[in-house]
């Protein structure tokens, strides 16, 4: 634990490293910090701060600067958010007009790397996995093309690998058993549904169907994407600037999103502005980065994730006041615009 002085002065020390960059010295400290201390007790805290992992010295400078962990501390103890002109200013401007559901999320994502000048990231809603309409082609032995038709239109195909060669009249009557009685609901439902009624069909067909189901329910599940904007914005955030190899892999990242839905999709299931600083998500495993997230809602159920990602060394504050407002900027304009 902390006491007074020391949180005093690690919150002056992260708030000065945000500001300018540089590393922290003492006689700087003393001047952020507004309180009248020698030199000795400031370079004595610094040292216990030093001690508990909360600050470190680079080797280039008699300076200090955050850990992860520090930034952790700061900001679970010591951030305070104040009243901000930029949630008015969004709000009044209503930049998210409601519109189609896509174009939204991509506009989000734009204004959330604009006002961060960092990388906005913004998952889709969460697709229910129903389907219309399914069918069946025979492409050669035992390779099967599934068709699913989605309730709103939308077409996914997916080839399957079957253990018996079927015919095309087979594949359509398996179709049009699949089409007329369970048209409507969920993948997952149904699966459940064909284990117990495999008795009522023949061995295969009862096999094709839950192949089928299984890629359909898995199709529907990876159309879930996430629109990310602004990733150039790095280039020019100087704590990755000399490190291109830190600087591939993010972009790597960014390409792959497959780690960015997983964290994303974590966030969606807690309440409210998530911050992951270093590693801490364990799925972005980036020592580098912090992430900001907050879940967006429909009519009051969570669809969603968007947020920020940046250095560790960003300003916290703004990133939360930020993505706080944009999340409900986007479950405004969604919920409005159905």
């Amino acid at each position: 634990m902390l006491d007074d002085r020391a949180k005093l002065l690690l919150k002056a020390l992260v708030e000065r490293y945000i500001a300018d960059g540089q590393p922290v010295g003492s006689r700087t400290l003393s001047k952020a910090s507004g309180v009248e201390l020698s030199p000795a007790t400031i370079r004595n805290v610094m040292s216990d701060l030093e001690e508990q992992g909360l600050i470190i010295s680079p080797h280039t400078s008699a300076g200090r600067v955050p850990t992860a962990r520090g930034y952790r501390l700061f900001v679970d103890t010591m951030l305070t958010l104040q009243p901000s002109h930029l949630g008015s200013g969004l709000m009044g401007g209503q930049m998210l007009a409601p519109d189609q559901p896509q174009k939204v999320l991509t506009n989000a994502a734009h204004m959330l790397s604009s006002l961060s000048q960092f990388v906005g990231v913004v998952m889709a809603p969460k697709r229910t996995s129903v389907f219309r309409h399914i069918e069946f082609l025979r492409l050669s032995d035992r390779r099967v093309l599934v068709i699913i038709v989605s309730p709103d239109g939308d077409v996914q195909n997916r080839v399957i690998f079957t253990e018996t060669d079927f015919t095309q009249s087979q594949l359509i009557e398996a179709a049009n058993f699949l089409n007329s009685h369970y048209a409507g609901m969920a993948m997952e439902e149904v699966r459940e549904r064909l284990k117990n009624e495999v008795e009522a069909l023949r061995g295969e067909i009862a096999s094709l169907m839950q192949a089928a189901v299984k890629v359909s329910a898995e199709a529907i599940e990876a159309s879930e994407e996430v629109v990310v904007s602004g990733e150039r914005n790095l280039l020019a955030v100087s704590d990755f600037s000399g490190d291109m190899s830190s600087l591939r892999k993010l972009f790597d990242l960014f390409e792959q999103k497959a780690q960015l839905m997983r964290l994303l999709d974590v966030s969606s299931r807690a309440e409210g502005v998530r911050i992951y600083i270093g590693g801490e998500s364990h799925v972005i495993p980036y020592q580098e980065l912090s992430v900001v997230t907050a879940p967006y809602e429909v009519d009051g159920q969570v669809v969603g994730t968007l947020g920020v990602i940046g250095p560790m060394r960003m300003p916290y504050e703004k990133m939360i006041q930020i993505v706080d407002i944009t999340s409900k900027l986007v479950s405004t304009a969604l919920s409005h615009s159905k």
